[in-house]
């Protein structure tokens, strides 16, 4: 059986330089360049109108970065929403780092057992002090915490109407205006 090649950040980064990915969406998850499922406008507006609301409440504390890159050690993903530390120029020369994130969060409804499986994996083995998912199909939020070894210890189905971040446990995060 032969080995399939496994491409690195720079690898990814060159090809994204040289157009060869042009035209194509898609993103590097553990040195495998994946395509991208379009996405429905449910899940669209509901990540859209997540960074609009968390920009809102972490405005001077946060970026909060739409459906944009975020470098790993071998990974490339692009979560729906990536809050991140300011000043926000400093990602003119790269994305976001894993010490430059305090929460990513993505939207699922076709995807939620990519995002359980696989995105969980790769960003608790980035140590990503949070990891949220806006859980369409149940209207939930699952809230994973502690990354260890590859994994979050804390995994929760969030009940609360209100939610408080690891980083910012003084700002209210109302989780109705994260589902609706």
């Amino acid at each position: 059986m032969k080995t399939l090649v496994k491409w690195t950040v720079a690898d990814y980064h060159k090809m994204i330089a040289s157009d060869i990915l042009t035209g194509r969406h898609c993103e590097l998850i553990n040195g495998k360049i994946i395509e991208l499922s379009p996405e429905l406008p449910q899940h669209y507006n509901t990540a859209k109108r997540g960074v609009n609301y968390l920009a809102s409440v972490l405005y001077g504390k946060a970026d909060v970065r739409f459906n944009g890159p975020i470098t790993l050690s071998n990974s490339e993903p692009e979560p729906d929403i990536a809050i991140v530390k300011l000043p926000e120029s400093q990602y003119n020369q790269h994305h976001p780092y894993p010490e430059d994130i305090f929460l990513v969060i993505e939207v699922a409804n076709t995807s939620l057992a990519k995002e359980l499986l696989i995105k969980k994996k790769v960003y608790a083995e980035a140590e990503i002090p949070e990891y949220w998912i806006i859980n369409l199909q149940n209207q939930e939020l699952i809230v994973f915490r502690q990354p260890e070894n590859g994994d979050y210890l804390v995994e929760v189905k969030w009940q609360e109407k209100i939610i408080n971040s690891l980083a910012f446990p003084n700002v209210d995060i109302f989780v109705s205006n994260l589902l609706s």
